[in-house]
């Protein structure tokens, strides 16, 4: 199934409406309603980098997650979301804490970041509306928790400004959610440029953005529709795996964090790993895919875009065999397109474990290429692929309303 030129994010008009018939219009004892929006992200290289201190090659795109938010003077918090059924009414004592195993933790997390700062809401309605596939790898939690951040600090006048957000919407992740992630996705989202690439350097935060000039190709992200069950113990195991490698090299290399590692000095440091195969493939993963994104970016800005996705096909292969986050879903997508003759790059994006694939495509196949690719991934697994044509969108923001 191709959902390429024909998705729609609700309009202001018809969230407001859906906002009053859940929440009721405004009153004497309400603000008005205000409207936010942040991207979701796709990386084009650098994954499993950036909680390493290392290097990534990410962009906002153009789906993402809208906020229509109020204050009311209840002292409950209600969430709710046109993309699920459930929804959460909860009173202000209630949100210190983890609401199940839901989607309306992601806020709850940012507003518990907001009280640890000493900024209070004495209660708020949000209804969300998101178009990013749930649960792809394209970051529609980080999405959702800036959205939350950036409306609830216009809404209470915080004054924090984006890298702040970016820092809380993070810990939220951490402390509520309880996934110990990088920076990137919430960096993404929050600081993202239309027709850009952000080049970020996880550890300083320094970062530039890059001008994404694919000449005559784009960027499809297919979705596996394999459920990609990122749990926090699988996810978390490849953190502690990097930190027992780091805890292997430092007293022989003199590294702090596992960002700086080269493949030259991890491979004159292998005996460091005679006991522990795979903190040195995680360890090798982390090294090469710096070293591929500092090759990336110039190719690209070169205009080489041969290189660029000989590059992304690379990161794939690292990530399947030394970092074990890839799946047969994935592999059998990435294989599919690498077979394409109008393939330049092909490569899971994001966490892994399921998910999405990004491809670099010549625009004039992209119709024999969704066609084809879906056809041999569906006789292959017996699922059916999305396919969805991206461009680089804008981060978070306000939606102005008439």
């Amino acid at each position: 199934m191709s959902q390429t030129d024909n998705h729609t994010a609700m309009d202001t008009d018809t969230l407001l409406r859906r906002f009053r018939a859940k929440f009721g219009r405004p009153s004497e004892d309400t603000d008005a309603e205000r409207v936010f929006h942040a991207p979701g992200r796709v990386n084009l290289i650098g994954d499993h980098t950036d909680y390493t201190g290392g290097l990534v090659f990410p962009c906002g795109i153009d789906r993402g997650s809208h906020l229509v938010i109020r204050r009311n003077a209840t002292g409950r918090f209600r969430f709710a979301s046109t993309n699920f059924e459930l929804m959460g009414d909860l009173h202000r004592d209630e949100i210190d804490r983890k609401w199940g195993d839901t989607w309306i933790n992601y806020p709850l997390g940012v507003i518990d970041q907001f009280r640890r700062r000493g900024i209070e809401a004495e209660g708020v309605d949000c209804l969300f509306s998101g178009d990013i596939p749930n649960g792809a790898g394209l970051s529609s939690s980080a999405s959702i928790e800036v959205v939350t951040a950036v409306g609830l600090n216009a809404l209470l006048d915080a004054g924090l400004d984006n890298l702040e957000l970016v820092r809380l919407a993070q810990q939220a992740e951490h402390d509520f959610v309880g996934m110990q992630c990088g920076i990137m996705d919430q960096f993404a989202v929050a600081m993202a440029e239309a027709d850009h690439a952000i080049l970020l350097d996880c550890h300083s935060l320094e970062y530039r953005q890059v001008p994404l000039q694919l000449e005559d190709h784009a960027l499809v992200v297919i979705n596996t529709n394999q459920r990609r069950e990122l749990n926090e113990s699988a996810y978390n195991e490849r953190v502690a795996e990097c930190a027992r490698a780091l805890d292997l090299l430092a007293p022989h290399t003199g590294i702090s964090r596992l960002g700086e590692l080269t493949p030259e000095a991890l491979d004159t440091h292998k005996a460091c790993f005679a006991h522990d195969a795979v903190a040195f493939s995680r360890a090798r993963h982390v090294a090469t895919e710096n070293e591929r994104v500092q090759n990336a970016v110039p190719a690209l800005e070169a205009g080489n875009l041969i290189e660029f996705g000989r590059l992304m096909n690379a990161s794939h292969d690292s990530l399947a065999s030394d970092y074990g986050v890839s799946s047969v879903p994935l592999d059998t997508l990435v294989s599919a397109a690498r077979a394409t003759d109008s393939v330049l790059g092909a490569r899971l994006t994001g966490a892994g474990f399921g998910g999405c694939t990004v491809n670099l495509v010549a625009q004039d196949a992209l119709a024999h290429f969704e066609r084809s690719v879906g056809l041999r991934y569906r006789e292959a697994t017996g699922l059916t692929a999305d396919f969805y044509r991206v461009s680089p969108g804008a981060g978070a923001r306000v939606v102005e309303i008439d």
